[in-house]
């Protein structure tokens, strides 16, 4: 028989009855979950089906069941630029995947980082449309010319003329600037074919490993031509080549004419074309379902870019906010970087999940700050690592010393070799002309008596010399490296050291006048080139010595840097983890304080005679942001991830980065979306096996009559017949009832096409799918009602009020909006309509949106579908004592039991289909909430484009007064017309959840009655048939006590953290 494979069961297929011994993991759990649906699929292929119903019903089943997998948990990643947001994704993912330099492009597109199995690294890269790059280039034509027509300073890469030319011209860079600013926007789409070819396509990348990755993506994202663009660049002329040159270009264009088209063809840098790249790796970190997302910041000039980055804000799970650590408390960077759309999503729906602080580049200290704004100085910890960094400080003076007196001994040494060598080879040249018979005359110049005596009194120090001077000096040889600090000994030291150089001046002039007296003959020559070679001999030792010592003292200081440089990290990694510590409760208590500000203020704008400021709407002491504060830079020196990138200058230690505990999180943000899933999946797939089982048994000994009578009365008439003709829809009773719902119920009733469906007396149809459809349609058309209603109690009102509040605020905003900016900036928000580094149409509206944020959170808080549940189950319930009391006396208990196991699956069924429902009306009312800004947009571009058309002197004031009274016009219609918007698309999203209710209704009917229809139907008896039944009872049966197991093993595991989360509570107690 095909029963389960080897990989589907749970560690392993022995069973037992000991949940304790089993450990699932939950994700191995899911997996070996859809090996068991295959491993189910397989064997009911193997079955011959009477009823047509039940075939598209378990096909339908055994679809929905493997299209489950571990939910994604879409986390979006937000920072502004140099916040290190690359860097800290690079170090979650164990890998160098995200760039993190070359040009804009890095952090300006929206790149999605998800999990899969593969070894290799897959990317998808998505560029604009034609229409999003004409819209784009229109744009950063106007960013470029001024009011005069003339090409605006571009030298400040990041004003907005600087940024508009780097993307013109790394996308066409040949058309200079004089030129482009005469061109159209159509002659400089029409200029460059290949790249309107590109446009609306999407790249595929598939690499090996991170390093080839960087490599083909960076043909897309880095840029041709990186230098500071200007006018007197594009215009230069070129320089004339000279004639080696045309020779050898002239070499190359005949071996080689095709690498050359190539290079021409590649001048185009296609970074500012790329709307968004979805990569694909196998990092740990994502492994439970986590999706890094990171965002571009809100300078980023590209509109469509926005538009995603927004789509993924309105569908995240999470939010991360990235910011230096040196500037997250100093600028309330909790607070600032919210903005007023992550505030008011704050006051509807926070969790202590929504929003993560990330603190970065905390190996970015200054000990002696942190020392004195913390107050360290009398830390015992600091007082031990100072103590020693004190100790190495002066063994490393003392080893300095050493080295440097050891250096200065060589060269004298070598000095004093070279002279030594020099004077031999003088002698024996003299000695080889007496003996010729030849004149000799003296190339070596005497040497300076006093250089002389200098050199002679250094290297007299028990090491060259005369031996004389050796003996003399003999005291003297540990004085250069002895580690005394004593004034009057080297005061001592200096007083012998003047002596000797007069010692040495004398011995030295009386030297060279003894030598110039004695006549040099043979003998004499031969006398003193042998002494020549034993004081080089000689010397040659010394000079090893003093090297050796030299080597000696260089290894020593070697180690003494080395033991410093370490006791200095742990400083570093000392006082940063103390900055760490306050910056984590300094942010969580900002958070606090400024989540209450916002609670405050729109309790006080909603109710202001009512308003008690000392009265807490939330317990803020139970909020606690979560706060990680990281060193991606040492965690990814310490991991060896970039070769070359030198050492950690702060920690250590791996976990002291805090990367380890952020790549943690990211599986701890989607565990309870990972575990609930598996759990539904498990509920689902137990329900199905019991359904096929019950089904696949039998129900024994029963007689045909009994059966045809269950059958004449709750059969649906026409499932189980053959296609034969078909019946025109606008007849046929079932479309009245079943047209409307979902599944296709209503199509596959008619598929069936039965000549004479049976009816009621009523011309109803009967049996349980029809009748259960008649019910539920008129259940889910009450539950519509309902919503629309509650949604009109709850939130009719406080739209209009809100309307009224931001018409009143218009102005003032408008008005502060204009003061606020550079007029540049004012006018490129103009030409954006409205969107660009602030957004005027989000600030307009925050008036009505925090009107009705309080009552938004009320209205979909609430269980909107529990007496939904009730009346569909009750309905459930009623149907099957029906069927249980029209059952014949010898299959009543069958009956019963059949119809307990009904309404298991139907409560397993509904359950997930309210949770899909849910799902949608969560969509739903994340779009209705934000409606408004797009609405306000659309009503202002009359006004943003009219006030673009000023010119000229006193241009800017004309431009601001002309807009200030189109608002004074228009603001009443505008946020009149929002408030109904926003009820209207309310309405819709009733309309969308009453679709997919009767969708999901569609398919429970069906199901019910297939469940029932066991009561009836009959198994074929053929002995293939009989085989395959019994193989696949053995393979279900093995299946529920897999998932039963499962059952205790996670009673168990929930049961222990209850424990443990009481435990920790009565500790804090």
């Amino acid at each position: 028989m095909d029963a389960l494979p080897e990989d589907t069961a749970l560690a392993p297929t022995r069973l037992t009855d000991e949940a304790s011994e089993i450990t699932p993991v939950l994700e191995e759990g899911l997996k070996q979950g859809l090996n068991m649906v295959k491993s189910i699929k397989e064997n009911l292929a193997k079955l011959e089906l009477k009823s047509r119903m039940r075939q598209e019903v378990w096909d339908r089943e055994i679809a929905s069941l493997e299209g489950q997998g571990s939910p994604r948990t879409l986390i979006a990643v937000c920072g502004a630029t140099g916040a290190g947001k690359s860097s800290i994704l690079n170090a979650i993912l164990d890998d160098n995947i995200v760039p993190t330099s070359g040009m804009r492009a890095c952090t300006a597109v929206v790149t999605e980082l998800a999990y899969h199995e593969k070894a290799t690294i897959d990317a998808d890269i998505s560029f604009l449309s034609e229409i999003e790059w004409r819209q784009e280039l229109g744009v950063l034509l106007h960013d470029l010319v001024d009011e005069e027509g003339n090409i605006k300073r571009i030298t400040d890469l990041k004003s907005d003329a600087g940024v508009a030319w780097q993307k013109v011209h790394a996308v066409y860079p040949r058309i200079d600037q004089d030129r482009l600013i005469k061109m159209s926007v159509n002659e400089i789409m029409g200029y460059d074919t290949q790249i309107s070819r590109i446009l609306g396509t999407t790249k595929t990348i598939v690499a090996k490993d991170s390093k080839t990755f960087a490599q083909e993506i960076g043909k897309y994202i880095d840029s041709k031509d990186q230098k500071r663009g200007s006018k007197k660049d594009q215009t230069e002329k070129p320089k004339e080549p000279s004639l080696m040159d045309k020779i050898r270009n002239a070499s190359i264009s005949q071996t080689a004419p095709k690498q050359v088209k190539k290079a021409d063809v590649n001048d185009s840098a296609l970074w500012p074309l790329i709307r968004q790249v979805n990569v694909r790796c196998r990092a740990k970190a994502l492994s439970t379902g986590a999706v890094l997302v990171d965002l571009p910041g809100v300078a980023d000039a590209n509109a469509a870019r926005n538009n995603i980055a927004k789509d993924y804000m309105k569908k995240c799970n999470c939010i991360w906010i990235l910011a230096p650590i040196t500037r997250a408390v100093d600028d309330k960077t909790a607070r600032d970087l919210l903005g007023d759309a992550f505030k008011l999503q704050l006051m509807s729906d926070y969790d202590d999940h929504a929003i993560t602080f990330i603190a970065s580049k905390c190996d970015d200290i200054s000990c002696s700050e942190v020392i004195r704004a913390l107050r360290l100085e009398d830390d015992p910890q600091l007082e031990d690592i100072e103590e020693r960094l004190t100790l190495m400080r002066k063994e490393s003076f003392q080893c300095k010393k050493k080295k440097n007196a050891a250096e200065v001994l060589v060269k004298e040494i070598e000095a004093e070799l070279e002279f030594s060598r020099e004077q031999l080879q003088e002698h024996e040249l003299h000695l080889e002309a007496l003996e010729n018979g030849e004149p000799f005359v003296p190339t070596l110049k005497k040497r300076n008596s006093k250089a002389n005596s200098k050199k002679r009194k250094n290297s007299g120090q028990g090491k060259a010399g005369s031996s004389k001077r050796r003996k003399n000096h003999a005291s003297d040889d540990d004085d250069d490296f002895g580690e005394s600090d004593d004034d009057d000994s080297d005061k001592g030291s200096d007083e012998e050291d003047e002596e000797m150089k007069d010692s040495d001046a004398d011995h030295e002039t009386s030297e060279n006048e003894d030598e110039e007296m004695i006549e040099m003959t043979e003998e004499v020559l031969k006398e003193k080139i042998k002494e020549d070679k034993a004081t080089i001999k000689t010397f040659r030792e010394h000079l090893n010595h003093a090297r050796s010592t030299k080597k000696e003292a260089i290894d020593a200081l070697s180690s003494v840097e080395k033991s410093s440089a370490k006791v200095q990290r742990e400083k570093n990694a000392f006082c940063s983890l103390k900055r760490s510590e306050f910056s984590r409760d300094v942010l969580k208590e900002d958070f606090r304080v400024g989540l209450k500000d916002l609670d405050d203020a729109a309790a006080e704008e909603r109710d202001p005679d009512n308003f008690n400021p000392g009265s807490n709407l939330r317990d803020y002491d139970a909020i606690d942001l979560p706060v990680f504060t990281c060193s991606s830079r040492d965690y990814i020196r310490l991991q060896g991830q970039v070769k070359g990138d030198g050492k950690p200058t702060c920690f250590s230690n791996i976990k002291d980065t805090g990367i380890p505990d952020l790549q943690e999180w990211c599986h701890t943000l989607s565990v309870a979306s990972r575990e609930r899933a598996v759990r539904t999946f498990m509920s689902h797939l137990k329900a199905f096996a019991k359904s096929i089982h019950s089904y696949v048994q039998g129900i024994g000994d029963v007689t045909a009559t009994d059966r045809e009578a269950l059958r004449e009365k709750w059969e649906s008439q026409g499932f189980d017949e053959p296609d034969e003709y078909d019946i025109n829809p606008l007849e046929d009773p079932y479309d009245a009832i079943l047209g409307r719902l979902g599944a296709d119920l209503g199509a596959g009733l008619h598929r069936m096409n039965k000549p004479a469906p049976k009816v009621d007396p009523y011309g109803q149809p009967t049996g349980i799918a029809p009748r259960l459809c008649t019910e539920f349609a008129k259940m889910v058309d009450g539950c519509v009602r309902d919503l629309q209603q509650h949604f009109k109690d709850g939130l009719e009102d406080k739209c209009r009020v809100g309307a009224e509040n931001a018409a009143e605020a218009a102005i003032p905003t408008v008005e502060e909006f204009a003061a606020s900016m550079h007029w540049g900036t004012y006018r490129a928000t103009l030409r954006r309509h409205g969107s660009w580094r602030r957004d005027l149409n989000v600030e307009l509206i925050n008036p009505f949106t925090r009107n009705i944020a309080h009552s938004w959170s009320k209205v979909f808080e609430s269980d909107l579908f529990a007496p939904f549940k009730v009346s569909t189950l009750a309905t459930i319930d009623s149907l099957v004592k029906e069927v249980e009391e029209s059952a014949a006396v010898g299959l009543k208990e069958r009956a019963r039991v059949q119809g307990e196991q009904c309404l298991e699956e139907a409560r397993v069924a509904l359950n997930k289909a309210v949770e899909v429902v849910k799902a949608t009306m969560n969509t739903e009312q994340k779009e209705v909430s934000r409606v408004m800004a797009p609405h306000v947009q659309a009503h202002l571009i009359e006004g943003y484009d009219t006030a673009m058309e000023e010119r000229g002197t006193g241009s800017v004031a004309r431009q601001k007064a002309y807009f200030r009274g189109y608002i004074e016009n228009c603001k009443n219609d505008i946020f009149g017309d929002g408030a109904d918007v926003v009820m209207e698309r309310l309405t819709k999203a009733t309309e969308a959840i009453g679709e997919a209710l009767d969708e999901a209704m569609g398919e429970l009917a069906q199901k019910i009655e297939v469940s029932l229809a066991v009561l009836w139907e009959g198994a074929r008896d053929t002995p293939a048939q009989l085989r395959a039944r019994k193989e696949v009872i053995e393979v279900v049966e093995a299946v529920q006590k897999q998932i039963d197991s499962w059952a205790k093993s996670d009673k168990i595991k929930q049961e222990a953290a209850k424990m443990t989360v009481k435990s920790m509570a009565m500790d804090e107690d």
